[in-house]
Parts: structure tokens; sequence; C-alpha cells
């Protein structure tokens, strides 16, 4: 069973350490800078949105309003066979000739929406932004100065968890989604991310390709084929979306799950993903597949410790069972003093792995996971 536990605490330790030692060091030694220039090249910016009356008049504020010349940035909306006020609205601003809009009669998924919203584009550029994130008032110029650069194809913005006058959070769902950029920082900085932020990226139009129905990552999807096409996908933290550090347990859980379960069907759905078409093979792999096989070395390691026995796999176990407390008394809200922050990630840390789970079993059973408000 000694095999088991190594080779298990091995792809543990690889996952959530060893890959970003690696890229840390990769960035010193392989840097690949951007290079960036002030320029305004004539920007589409596109959302999908179904039952969304409450949050899109503020989204629609939002972007009219963002630090972009109006000349050259049009807003497309494409509502998904919305059964609220979101036609009216999105009819309204229309007439006003703020946006264009394209009303699907039923609703069909995301893809979808984009496949009939990327043909309109009129830009050079495409913006993908999501109804319920506030960007930043200088975000768009901020994100296409990357587009100076020939080699670059696509640039993601930074998502924060929190607001800009109380800064991200750094606990919970706020800490994984701090150490997630960190890992896509220095992607970019050696050569490119692995996917983009959904909440604020940009591609070249010319290089955008269809979307398969039912597709649930396009801010994956669309950065691999750009990438697939020899141009870079970076990352620049300066271009910002605000988001509610947290939405409720239940909604962050379902919405982590179907994230993994994404990523299960991104190599149904594209294949030479997992070939030599992949220029980041290694990093695709690194980044989006290990960590589904993650609860299962977690298994692994667990029990082999608790069968082999002697001080050093006690201790092991000992100290497995410790974190797992702590994240059960997480869960309860129970009041942990100076240990509350390591709780609280440790909580974290067992609600993405039994996320990782649902989605195994999703994979398996063959469930669709659907896109939803």
């Amino acid at each position: 069973m000694k095999w088991v536990f190594w080779l298990s605490a091995a792809l543990i330790l690889y996952a959530y350490l060893g890959y970003p030692v690696w890229l840390w060091l990769r960035s010193r030694w392989r840097r690949k800078p951007v290079q960036r220039e002030s320029i305004t090249p004539a920007v589409s910016v596109v959302m999908v949105v179904r039952n969304e009356e409450a949050a899109l008049p503020i989204k629609l504020r939002n972007l009219t309003a963002l630090d972009y010349p109006r000349d050259w940035m049009e807003i497309l909306v494409v509502s998904d066979g919305s059964q609220d006020g979101t036609e009216r609205i999105l009819q309204d601003w229309t007439q006003c000739g703020e946006i264009r809009s394209i009303l699907l009669p039923e609703n069909s998924g995301k893809a979808i929406g984009l496949n009939h919203a990327i043909p309109e584009a009129r830009g050079e550029v495409v913006l993908f932004t999501d109804v319920r994130q506030v960007l930043d008032s200088g975000a768009i110029r901020l994100l296409m100065e990357n587009f100076a650069d020939p080699a670059v194809g696509c640039a993601s913005g930074e998502l924060m968890l929190g607001s800009p006058e109380d800064g991200e959070s750094s606990r919970g769902m706020g800490l994984y989604w701090r150490v997630e950029k960190k890992v896509r920082e220095m992607e970019s900085a050696s050569g490119s991310t692995i996917g983009a932020t959904g909440a604020l990226y940009a591609a070249r139009r010319t290089l955008l390709t269809e979307l398969p129905a039912d597709l649930i990552l396009d801010d994956v999807f669309l950065p691999m084929g750009v990438l697939r096409q020899g141009f870079r996908v970076v990352f620049d933290p300066r271009a910002k979306a605000w988001d509610q550090p947290d939405l409720g347990s239940g909604r962050e859980f379902w919405r982590k799950v179907r994230t993994l379960s994404g990523n299960y069907q991104l190599v149904q759905v594209a294949p030479w993903l997992l070939s030599g078409q992949n220029p980041l093979l290694w990093d695709f792999v690194s980044h989006k597949l290990l960590r589904l096989f993650v609860p299962f070395a977690l298994a692994g390691v667990l029990l082999s410790s608790a069968w082999i026995g002697g001080p050093f796999y006690k201790a092991c176990l000992a100290a497995q069972l410790c974190f797992y407390a702590l994240s059960l008394l997480a869960g309860m809200r129970a009041r942990l003093g100076v240990v509350s922050r390591v709780a609280d990630a440790a909580l974290t840390f067992v609600v993405l792995n039994m996320a990782a789970l649902v989605a195994f079993r999703n994979f398996v059973l063959g469930r669709k996971t659907v896109w939803s408000r």
C-alpha cells in the first residue's frame, strides 16, 4: 500500500504545489513580456443573458459609461429565450441607439447565443462579459493595449471577488480565486494562460471559432482555439471586473460543479486538446485535468496511511483527520479564533474536491450541466 500512498501524495502535491513552483521558475527563466501600447481598435462587447431584468440595467449603464470611445465600441446583447422583462429592457435600449440586441425565441444555452452574436460583431476585437459583474472604468482600454502586440490573440482581465470600495475578499472562494489568478499570471508571464476569465476577456474576431452546442466553458474553448492558431493568450490583472465574494454556499458549490464538469466536456468536444495539436498540452493537463483526480488521490492517501501503520503514516493520518475536522467545524460556522482562516481554507479545499466528485459522477452517468443564470 505504500506505493498507493506515495503516488497519491505526489499527484496532490504536484497539482497544488509542484505546478505553481514550476511556473514560478519558468516565468523567471523564460519570461515573455507583452508589448503593450495605447490603442483603440473597434470593439464589439458581446453578452448573453437570460431572465436578467434586475441586473441588466445596471450592467448596461456600466458598459455605456466605460472609458472607451463610443464611436469605436458597440454593445451586442443576446437574450436567450428570456421570459421576464429582459427583452423589453433590451428593446428600449436598442431604440435609443445605445446597443444592438438579438432576441432568441427559445432557451438554447450560452454557446448558441454566442454563435448568433459573433458573426454579427463588427469590431476588430470581440470582448466577452457576463451580466452580473461590474467592469472598472478603464477595463476595456487597458485590455486593448495587449492587442498592440501582434503575437497576442486573446487577452483576459482579472475577476475580483469583492467590491471596489472594500477590496477583494481573502476568505473562502476568494482565497481559492486569488491562488488561481496567481497561476494564470505566471502562465501568461512565460507564454499563455490556459483559458480566460469569463467575466472579462477579448479576442481578435478573425480567430474565433464556432462553439459546440451545450458547451459549458466558452472561456476555455475559445482561448484554446486561439492558441491552436499560433497566438498567445495573456492575462492582464490591470483590467478588472468585480463580483460578489459569496453568492451563497449552494450556488457557489453548483457553479464549481458546472465548471469542473466543463473540463470533462472539453476533452469530449475537442479531443485535439489531448494531442500534439495542443501547443500547451502539459500545462492544460496540469492546470485543468489533474485537479479532477485529486479527490481520488486524497482517498488513496487517507486509506493507505490508515492501513500501513508505523509512526510516520500514523502522523500523516492524524494530520489528515485534523484537517478534515477543521473543515467540518468551519462548515458549522464554529468560532475558531486564530485558526479560523486555516479552517476556512480547509473547508474551501474540501468543498472544491467534493464538487470534483459530483462532476465525475455527472461525467460517468452522462448528465448534462446546463447554462443558467
